[in-house]
């Protein structure tokens, strides 16, 4: 089959061998969906090599322990656990220590005509969910995993920085729990796809008056500096939550974090029934994050159009 893959620092397209899927469930990728994840390991980030990609939906093609779920269309949670640990006996293989993690950590992932995955870790799509939509259910996933770690209400004052894609889909999301919300980014037109439903917006080099005036910052920019205006924005005993996966040092005040008593939370996956449900009640619309369509060999110049400044998200479908 062909994928596209990290090789020794080197990306391009690769005809490799199929997924053996032994004790797992082969999946037949229809689209995948290049994450800024894809393009901080080709960076280097978590020190990656295999076939790219986590975003996906597909049809299964082979479930031996489960016949009968062969030709369903799903969606996979990425983190396949040990199934010993006791975090995997609280159902929650996000953190188990043995883990694998599709195209990120020792497993190869969704840029490719086939993957497999434990058949635990897939879910079933509802038909009114749209191929192209339902590739946003890891992310969106992830967007919504912060009210797991966070009490939010109504009432809370939530400000996420970086108005990209996940920065846009936490947004959307959140806006689902407060009216209190302010998107903060460096795009205009961007910015646009948050205010059409009402939420507040400003662009990075107009943020007078909103010192230290938020009870959660969300920093989804992916940037040095986004860390650093988000110590600024937050309240004293306020939470910060970093989503981004950024691969460098970024500085920040750290007198701040203790003299305000600032709480920092890190926050990666989240739940997929959520994420599910609010693509099928079109609670959240995702489609005018799509910036392109491109097939699978044409990976790599998918990759570089999705590091183009102003690209929101670049998706591949898979050739035939």
């Amino acid at each position: 089959m062909k994928a596209l893959r990290v090789q020794k620092g080197k990306t391009g397209i690769f005809e490799v061998a199929r997924p053996s899927a032994e004790g797992e469930a082969l999946v037949r990728v229809i689209a995948s969906g290049i994450c800024n994840t894809d393009l901080e390991i080709v960076k280097g980030y978590a020190g990656f090599n295999g076939t790219l990609g986590h975003e996906f939906v597909g049809v299964i093609e082979r479930a031996d322990v489960a016949p009968e779920m062969v030709s369903t269309r799903v969606v996979g949670e990425i983190n396949a656990g040990c199934g010993e640990c006791y975090n995997c006996s609280l159902g929650d293989p996000r953190h188990c220590p043995r883990r694998t993690v599709l195209g990120i950590l020792g497993r190869d992932g969704a840029h490719a005509e086939f993957l497999s995955l434990p058949l635990q870790n897939l879910a079933a799509v509802p038909d009114v969910i749209g191929d192209e939509e339902a590739v946003f259910a890891e992310p969106l996933a992830a967007a919504w995993g912060i009210t797991e770690q966070v009490d939010l209400s109504t009432e809370t004052k939530i400000a996420v920085i970086g108005d990209g894609k996940f920065g846009l889909l936490c947004a959307l999301t959140l806006a689902r729990v407060t009216d209190g919300l302010t998107l903060i980014g460096r795009h205009p037109e961007k910015l646009k796809i948050a205010g059409d439903i009402g939420v507040h917006t400003r662009l990075t080099n107009d943020l007078s008056g909103l010192d230290r005036s938020f009870d959660v910052v969300v920093e989804a920019s992916g940037s040095e500096s986004g860390f650093e205006s988000a110590v600024g924005l937050v309240r004293p005993r306020g939470k910060i939550v970093l989503k981004s996966t950024f691969n460098g040092r970024p500085t920040w005040p750290a007198s701040r974090i203790v003299v305000d008593e600032i709480t920092v939370v890190g926050s990666r996956c989240g739940k997929f029934g959520p994420a599910l449900e609010l693509l099928e009640t079109r609670a959240v619309d995702v489609r005018p994050l799509i910036s392109d369509v491109l097939s699978l060999s044409e990976g790599v110049k998918a990759m570089e159009r999705a590091a183009e400044r102003g690209i929101l998200k670049v998706l591949l479908r898979m050739d035939g």
